[in-house]
């Protein structure tokens, strides 16, 4: 009978604390696409969203890098998302590094800035 006091309660508390912490984690593509005007697309695990109508965006001078990726997919129903995945960007549009936060990517001769999204 003791022992079941003695355990029972830090169990307990150790369900509830548990239970009531939530790690938000990185943003989804479900919590863009609710949003009409949304742009995004989805590479390792990371929703990238569409800044060329940012002003101090506009003003960053950068070198083109590598590819790292490629729209393969395009959907707007957020479950069927996956990498290379995008709403608005067509299929076979090529994705860059820079060297700065912003990634490029290239549809046509248009060079696009999309900015990585993360938590924190």
């Amino acid at each position: 009978m003791k022992t079941y006091r003695l355990i029972v309660p830090p169990i307990i508390a150790f369900l509830i604390i548990v239970g009531c912490s939530h790690d938000m984690g990185n943003p989804r593509p479900a919590d863009f696409l609710k949003n009409d005007n949304a742009d995004i697309f989805l590479l390792d695990g990371i929703v990238y969203s569409n800044v060329e109508h940012v002003d101090w965006v506009t003003e960053i001078e950068y070198k083109l890098g590598k590819q790292i990726g490629e729209i393969s997919k395009q959907t707007d129903k957020s479950w069927k998302f996956k990498d290379g995945s995008a709403n608005k960007l067509p299929l076979g549009a090529k994705i860059y590094q820079t060297d700065t936060e912003i990634t490029i990517v290239i549809v046509g001769d248009k060079e696009i800035p999309y900015f990585k999204i993360v938590e924190g």
